[in-house]
């Protein structure tokens, strides 16, 4: 696991202090940036969880993302005001697993309606390679079980396990299918947290599943004939779409984007390449492409962009989650060959 991306506790405990001391001076002013006090006050982690909170509550909610557009998540460092805002909310909405800080400010601020959307879903181990060959789109519980020989064989240095114990895989939002239970889940529980307005939560957490159906039917058909199955990620966030979709997943050095492939790795996946017919090496748009073009030097094959959605910014292809996903699908599509 990359080690700067962790921020002690005692640092975020002392934080906390330092927020609330911070909030008691300014909440006017917070409560004056919310503008409305008739909104619900919503804090969401970083973007998936944000574009669930807007999505689903709509006109009766007044969002704060706590990870700021081209701010790669892993990296989020919390200000004291940001962590005094937390305890002011109404509602907090976040991915354990994901931000260290941010689990450990929300489980010290006290809020009631606090929400983590790993609870609402299944999660599964991935490795460096994750393989969904072999299993059809039934139901959940057949998942997470290609991928494991392949997990072990690479859990060595993929520093793939900042999620829950045995290292649990938080990417769920990159599966249609998961994150629509995830939606279902946010849904209900903002119809708990403001029962005068759950009509409307429920109104819109259906359009948004039926949204998310329809991205998850255009996914199945897609790249359903494709020439090959395996791409090759500088950030290994895509296992549950691999697994959901039948495609496999060779990460070049796990799950921090910017990581140094080792030798042995990059020989590998060259192997890998050839033997598969993959064609190309993808990066993200919030992070540098040098480890990518690095491989695609050194195996002969072209880059390309797979957003892993962790936040909007100027460059992603696409103004929302729906329209990313579906560049990621043209990408996916035009690099593993559909016919």
């Amino acid at each position: 696991m990359n080690v700067r991306r962790l921020i002690p506790t005692t640092a975020v405990a002392g934080a906390v202090v330092l927020g609330l001391t911070a909030l008691s001076a300014c909440s006017t002013s917070d409560a004056a940036d919310g503008g409305n006090g008739d909104q619900l006050k919503v804090t969401a982690s970083f973007y998936p969880m944000q574009f669930l909170a807007e999505r689903i509550g709509g006109e009766h909610v007044a969002v704060t993302s706590l990870t700021k557009p081209g701010v790669e998540p892993h990296d989020l460092e919390l200000t004291p005001r940001q962590i005094g805002s937390i305890s002011e909310s109404d509602y907090v909405l976040y991915l354990k697993g994901i931000q260290p800080a941010v689990d450990d400010a929300i489980q010290q601020s006290g809020v009631e309606n606090t929400v983590d959307a790993a609870t609402l879903t299944t999660l599964e181990n991935h490795g460096a390679e994750v393989s969904g060959h072999d299993h059809g789109h039934e139901g959940e519980e057949e998942h997470g079980h290609e991928g494991e020989e392949a997990h072990e064989e690479h859990s060595e240095g993929d520093g793939h396990n900042h999620g829950e114990e045995g290292g649990a895989d938080p990417h769920i939002w990159l599966d249609p299918v998961k994150y629509a239970e995830v939606a279902k889940g946010v849904g209900k529980s903002l119809e708990k947290a403001d029962p005068d307005h759950a009509a409307d939560y429920r109104k819109n957490t259906e359009a948004l599943v039926g949204e998310l159906d329809k991205l998850n039917t255009a996914y199945e058909a897609g790249l359903k004939n494709t020439a090959t199955k395996t791409f090759i990620t500088t950030h290994s966030a895509f296992g549950y779409l691999a697994e959901r979709y039948g495609l496999t997943q060779q990460g070049i050095a796990g799950i921090d984007p910017e990581a140094e492939p080792t030798p042995a790795r990059i020989q590998e996946l060259h192997t890998i390449a050839e033997k598969e017919k993959a064609t190309t090496v993808f990066f993200e748009t919030l992070a540098s492409d040098r480890t990518a073009k690095t491989l695609a030097k050194d195996t002969g094959l072209k880059t390309d962009v797979l957003d892993p959605l962790e936040g909007i910014t100027k460059k992603s292809q696409g103004a929302d989650y729906i329209e990313v996903m579906e560049s990621n699908l043209t990408a996916l599509q035009k690099a593993l060959g559909a016919k």
